[in-house]
C-alpha cells in the first residue's frame, strides 16, 4: 500500500510540474506585450493596444474553432511535435512584431496567436481521464492564473531594467523561456498512459470521429448552448482583466507597482487550487458535476457582490480585485478542464474533454473581440474600470440564471439514465 501510494505521489508530482511548467512558459509567448501601454499609437481612431489585443486574440480564436476537429482527433504519438513547433511558430511571429513598422506588425500578433491556441488542448490530452484529473487539472489552470501576472512583470522590467522597446520586448520575453519550454515538454512525454483503473473511474479517453462529435452535440445541445453562452461572456471578462491588467490598477491606486501584478494572481491561485483540488476526494463523477455547478454560482456571486461593495467604498480596492478575481477563476478554471472531464465520465461519453472545451473556448474568445470592439465604438467614453464594474454585473445576472438551469438539466438526464440502466438490468434478470 505505502509503495502505491508512493508511485502515485511521484506521478502527481511530475504531471503537475511538467504540465504547469508547459503551460507557464506558452504565456511568455502570448501576454508580455499587453503590459506595455503602446501609447501615442491609434490607427483609424482605434487605439492601437485594442488592435493588437484584437489581433492575438482573432488568430487564438480561429485556433480553437480549428482546435475542435484537432484536438479531438488528436493521436498520443503527434503531441510533442505540435507542442514544441506550434510555440517556435509563435516565436517566429514575435520576431515579426518587433521588425515590421506600424500598423502592419498588428498582423504578426494574429500569426502569434494562431499556433498558440491549440496549447491548452495538447497540455490537457496528457492529463483528462484520470483519478487524479481534479489535482493535475488544478495545477495546470494555476498556471494560467499565476503566469499571465508574472510574465508581464518579466516583461515590465525588461523595459525598465534593460531599457528594451515595447516591441522587441514580447520576443525577448518568449526566447528567455524556449528552452524551459522543451523541458517541460520532454517531462509531458515521459508521463504513463491511462491506467485500467483510471479508465475504470473516468472512462477511457479516445479521438474522436465526426459521428461521435454531432452523436454528443444532438444529446446535450440545450445544456451546451446555455454553458458556451456563459463562457463567452467569462472568457470576455476575464481577458478584459488580464489585458488591461495594468490599466485597471492603475486607476485604483497602483501606478508604477510592478509586484502587484503577482502578488495579486499568486493569492487567487493558491485558494482557487485548494478548492477545486479537494474535488479529487469526491469518486461519485455525478455528484462531482454538482459541486462544480456549486462552486461556480458562488464564484459569480463573489464577482456581483464584491463589486457592489467596492463602489460603496466598503470594499479595499485590493482585496476587491483579489475576491474578484477568484469568483472569475473558481467559475473559469473548472471549464477549462475539470468540469468537462466529469460531464465524460458520468455520461460515460465515447470521447475527450477537448472536443467541449474547445467548442466553449472558440466562443469565448470571439466574446472576448466583441467585448473589446464594444468598449472601442460603444462606449469609448466609459473608463476601463468602470466598464470592468458594468460587466461584473452582467456576469452576476446571467450566470446565476444559466447555471442553475444547467444544473436542474444534468441533474434531470442523469437520473433518467439511471433509471434506464436499472430497467436494462431488470429485464436481462428476466
Amino acid at each position: 500500500m505505502e509503495k502505491s501510494k508512493l508511485s502515485n505521489l511521484k506521478f502527481i508530482l511530475h504531471a503537475c510540474i511538467a504540465s504547469f511548467g508547459a503551460y507557464f512558459c506558452m504565456y511568455a509567448f502570448r501576454k508580455p506585450f499587453s503590459v506595455a501601454t503602446f501609447e501615442g499609437f491609434s490607427v483609424f481612431n482605434i487605439d492601437y493596444k485594442i488592435i493588437l489585443i484584437i489581433a492575438q486574440i482573432l488568430g487564438y480564436t480561429l485556433s480553437k474553432f480549428l482546435g475542435i476537429k484537432v484536438i479531438s482527433e488528436l493521436k498520443s504519438g503527434k503531441r510533442i511535435h505540435y507542442l514544441i513547433g506550434l510555440i517556435l511558430l509563435a516565436e517566429l511571429a514575435l520576431l515579426f512584431f518587433a521588425v515590421l513598422p506600424q500598423p502592419f506588425n498588428a498582423i504578426a500578433l494574429f500569426f502569434n496567436g494562431l499556433p498558440l491556441g491549440m496549447i491548452w488542448g495538447i497540455v490537457f490530452s496528457y492529463l483528462e481521464g484520470r483519478k487524479f484529473t481534479e489535482i493535475l487539472g488544478v495545477a495546470l489552470c494555476s498556471s494560467f492564473i499565476v503566469s499571465s501576472g508574472i510574465v508581464k512583470s518579466v516583461g515590465l522590467y525588461l523595459m525598465n531594467t534593460w531599457g528594451i522597446s515595447q516591441f522587441w520586448m514580447p520576443a525577448t520575453t518568449g526566447a528567455l523561456f524556449i528552452i524551459p519550454l522543451v523541458f517541460f515538454a520532454w517531462l509531458l512525454e515521459k508521463l504513463p498512459e491511462a491506467t485500467e483503473e483510471d479508465k475504470l473511474m473516468r472512462s477511457a479517453r479516445r479521438p474522436m470521429s465526426s459521428i461521435d462529435r454531432k452523436k454528443l452535440l444532438h444529446s446535450f445541445l440545450v445544456p451546451i448552448i446555455g454553458i458556451v453562452v456563459f463562457y463567452t461572456i467569462l472568457t470576455a471578462f476575464r481577458d478584459f482583466r488580464d489585458n488591461f491588467a495594468r490599466e485597471l490598477w492603475d486607476s485604483i491606486g497602483y501606478r508604477g507597482d510592478i509586484s502587484v501584478y503577482t502578488t495579486s494572481e499568486i493569492i487567487i491561485a493558491v485558494v482557487v487550487l485548494l478548492i477545486l483540488g479537494s474535488t479529487f476526494y469526491i469518486k461519485n463523477n455525478a455528484k462531482a458535476l454538482y459541486i462544480y455547478h456549486l462552486l461556480i454560482l458562488t464564484g459569480i456571486l463573489c464577482i456581483g457582490i464584491s463589486t457592489l461593495l467596492f463602489q460603496l467604498e466598503i470594499l479595499n480596492p485590493f482585496i476587491w480585485m483579489v475576491i474578484c478575481g477568484f469568483g472569475l477563476y473558481i467559475c473559469y478554471v473548472p471549464f477549462n478542464c475539470l468540469f468537462f472531464d466529469r460531464f465524460i465520465a458520468t455520461f460515460k461519453i465515447n470521447g475527450n474533454a477537448g472536443f467541449l472545451i474547445y467548442i466553449a473556448d472558440s466562443f469565448g474568445y470571439l466574446g472576448s473581440i466583441t467585448a473589446l470592439l464594444y468598449k472601442n465604438f460603444g462606449q469609448a467614453n466609459l473608463t476601463w474600470l468602470d466598464f470592468f464594474v458594468y460587466g461584473a454585473y452582467g456576469i452576476t445576472l446571467l450566470g446565476i440564471c444559466i447555471i442553475l438551469g444547467s444544473l436542474l438539466y444534468f441533474k434531470k438526464s442523469y437520473q433518467t439514465q439511471l433509471k434506464t440502466i436499472q430497467t436494462e438490468l431488470h429485464y436481462e434478470k428476466i
